[in-house]
C-alpha cells in the first residue's frame, strides 16, 4: 500500500488533519497488512462510483480503496543536520511515497506559531530547504563513494555520477530534485535513494472558518504563495483542520449544516483524500457482485495482468483474458447479460491499459 507522510512545522494543524483522517479509517478485517502503528492510519477512498456499483450488484460487502497516511514529528529549521527529531523526521519521510505539507494561513493569537508570525511561504521555504539540504548531502556521498569504481572504468558508477550532477546543480541552486529533467531511465537510476525532494507533494493551507485568513485579506503573504504554486505548477488545497476535526464527531446529515453555519470556503476531508491519490499517480478499477464490490488500485498506465496482480499474484502470472467495461455503462444498461448483448462487454488481452472506472472481470 502506498502511504503519504503528513509534514510541516509545530503547530500548524497537522496532528488535527490527521485525527480527522482516522475517522475514514478502513476496516482492518478487509486489509490484512493494515499497521497497528498509531501514527499511521489506513484510510478509505471517497468514491461514489463504488456505493452505486454496490448498490446496482446488491452486494453484500462494500470494500473501498485505501491510502495509507503517517503522521510525521513536527520538523524544525535545521533538521538536516540533527536539530529536534530530525533524524527521526527525515527517516520517516523517505519510507513515503508523497509528502503533504500543511502551512498555516490563518492568524490567532491564541494559537501560536513557532516564527511568531504567520508567513506561509516562509513556512514552505523553511520545510523545502530542510527536504533539499538533507537530498543533497545524500547525493554528495553516493557521488563520492561512486568514485572508486569510476576510476577502475565502471560504466554503470559513470553513468549514475552524471544523473547525480543533474540533480546536485537543481538542489544547490535550492530547488527540489523533482525539477532536474531525468529520463524515465536516469529515474530508474537514482531510485534506490529514496530522495525526498523527488517525492509529489500536496500542499495544503489550513484556514479558519469565520476567522482572519490570508487568503481573504487580499494579503501580498497571500499572492506570493499563489505565484509560487503557479510557477512550480504545483498541487494544492485550502484546508480547516480544526472544523473536519470536529465534524468526525457529528452524523452525517448534520456535518454540512455546521460548515455553513460557519461560513467561509474550503475542501473537505474526502477532497484531500481524493487528491492525495491522485498525487500518487493512482487509478481505480472495480469488480462487483452479489457477495461484494471492491475498488482496487493500481499505478495509472498498468497493463490488465499487472491490475489483476492487486487481486492475487496468479492474476498477473496466470492471466488469459479479461471482460472489460466502464462502470457508468454498466449502470446505464442494468445488466451484465443487456451488456454483452450490446457488445459492451470487450475481451483485452494482456497488452491492455487499464483505464479509470473500469469493471473487471478476470480469466486465469
Amino acid at each position: 500500500m502506498l502511504s503519504i507522510g503528513i509534514v510541516g512545522l509545530p503547530n500548524v494543524g497537522k496532528s488535527t488533519l490527521f485525527n480527522a483522517l482516522t475517522e475514514k479509517a478502513v476496516a482492518a478485517e478487509n486489509y490484512p497488512f493494515c499497521t497497528i502503528d498509531p501514527a499511521v492510519g489506513v484510510v478509505s477512498v471517497p468514491d461514489i462510483r463504488l456505493d452505486k456499483l454496490s448498490e446496482f450488484s446488491n452486494s453484500a460487502k462494500t470494500v473501498p480503496a485505501a491510502i495509507e497516511f503517517v503522521d510525521i514529528a513536527g520538523l524544525v529549521k535545521g533538521a538536516h543536520s540533527g536539530e529536534g527529531l530530525g533524524n527521526k523526521f527525515l527517516a520517516n519521510i523517505r519510507e513515503t511515497d508523497a509528502i503533504i505539507e500543511i502551512v498555516r494561513i490563518f492568524e490567532d493569537d491564541n494559537v501560536v506559531h513557532v516564527n511568531g508570525k504567520i508567513d506561509p511561504m516562509s513556512d514552505i521555504e523553511v520545510i523545502n530547504l530542510e527536504l533539499i539540504m538533507a537530498d543533497f548531502q545524500t547525493v554528495s556521498k553516493r557521488i563520492a563513494n561512486l568514485e572508486k569504481d569510476i576510476k577502475k572504468g565502471d560504466k554503470k558508477a559513470t553513468a549514475e555520477k552524471l544523473v547525480l550532477e543533474k540533480i546536485e546543480k537543481a538542489l544547490d541552486d535550492g530547488q527540489l530534485a523533482s525539477v532536474a529533467e531525468l529520463s524515465a531511465d536516469e529515474n530508474k537510476i537514482i531510485r534506490g535513494l529514496h530522495l525526498l525532494t523527488m517525492k509529489p507533494i500536496l500542499y495544503a493551507f489550513n484556514k479558519k472558518m469565520g476567522g482572519k485568513n490570508l487568503d481573504e485579506t487580499d494579503n501580498p503573504k497571500w499572492e506570493k504563495v499563489l505565484k509560487f504554486l503557479r510557477e512550480t505548477n504545483s498541487k494544492w488545497i485550502k484546508i480547516d483542520t480544526q472544523v473536519e476535526h470536529e465534524l468526525k464527531d457529528l452524523p452525517k446529515d448534520e456535518q454540512e449544516e455546521y460548515k455553513q453555519t460557519l461560513g467561509g470556503s474550503c475542501d473537505d476531508i474526502d477532497v484531500l483524500i481524493r487528491k492525495s491519490y491522485e498525487l500518487l499517480n493512482l487509478i481505480t478499477y472495480f469488480t462487483t457482485g452479489e457477495d461484494e464490490s471492491r475498488a482496487w488500485t493500481v499505478k495509472r498506465n498498468s497493463t490488465a495482468p499487472q491490475a489483476g496482480r492487486a487481486i492475487h499474484n496468479d492474476f498477473k502470472d496466470k492471466f488469459i483474458k479479461a471482460d472489460i467495461i466502464n462502470w457508468e455503462e454498466l449502470l446505464k444498461v442494468g445488466s451484465r447479460a443487456v451488456a454483452r448483448e450490446k457488445g459492451l462487454i470487450r475481451t483485452e488481452g494482456k497488452e491492455y491499459i487499464v483505464q479509470d472506472g473500469d469493471v473487471i472481470e478476470f480469466k486465469i
